[in-house]
């Protein structure tokens, strides 16, 4: 199960942080029976479907490994791992409709066991930034730029847990349902969690 990366290191970061979710109502049941269907022919062994599977997520979770603040390379490798562990343990998966949560779970458990394995901190970046459109003035090319630059240092410096849940909210853009399911803790707990990240970035920005 691997499918080689293009062009990921351009699309920039988040300009600021921002709540909710874009996609209507009817989009996301749509989604909801497309994973049950594709989780149905998982479970049952289908070879097809896990190639399925990763061309559909195989960009978010090397994106989910680069804001956790993995390399390049390390998270094409992280992001394979994680493939290789959901279809070895695809009978663990009970609700289809959480297959995206249920895989960014898996995603999560591998980046913290290499941090825990590597006690010294990878030195790169959640993201490059991309200049923003030709359009701006000048000067707020630079500050724009500069402002992404200072949120992606804030970011790095958040402990794993934090940045786990401002990437799975945020940048991810998984709901607070989602990203819960997705860290394996409570929606109670994953708001204090959320809260208490961005809490340290204010702090970190400011």
């Amino acid at each position: 199960m691997e499918k080689n990366s293009q062009s990921r290191e351009q699309e920039p970061a988040p300009a600021h942080l921002e709540t909710g979710r874009s996609d209507p109502e009817t989009g996301q049941r749509h989604a909801d029976k497309g994973q049950d269907s594709l989780a149905a022919r998982l479970t049952a062994g289908d070879r097809e479907a896990a190639a399925e599977l990763v061309d559909i997520y195989h960009e978010r979770i090397y994106r989910f490994m680069r804001r956790l603040g993995h390399g390049q390379q390390l998270s094409e490798d992280l992001t394979q791992e994680t493939f290789l562990r959901a279809w070895r343990h695809i009978g663990q998966l009970r609700d289809g409709k959480a297959l995206e949560a249920w895989l960014y779970r898996i995603a999560g458990n591998v980046s913290k066991l290499y941090w825990r394995r590597h006690r010294i901190k990878e030195s790169t970046s959640i993201d490059s930034v991309a200049a923003p459109s030709t359009g701006e003035a000048g000067h707020d090319v630079i500050g724009r730029s500069e402002e992404l630059n200072r949120l992606h240092r804030a970011v790095d410096r958040l402990s794993w847990k934090l940045r786990q849940a401002i990437v799975l909210h945020y940048m991810q853009h998984l709901s607070i349902a989602e990203a819960a399911k997705a860290a394996g803790i409570r929606q109670g707990t994953f708001k204090s969690r959320l809260n208490r990240a961005l809490n340290t970035l204010r702090r970190y920005v400011s």
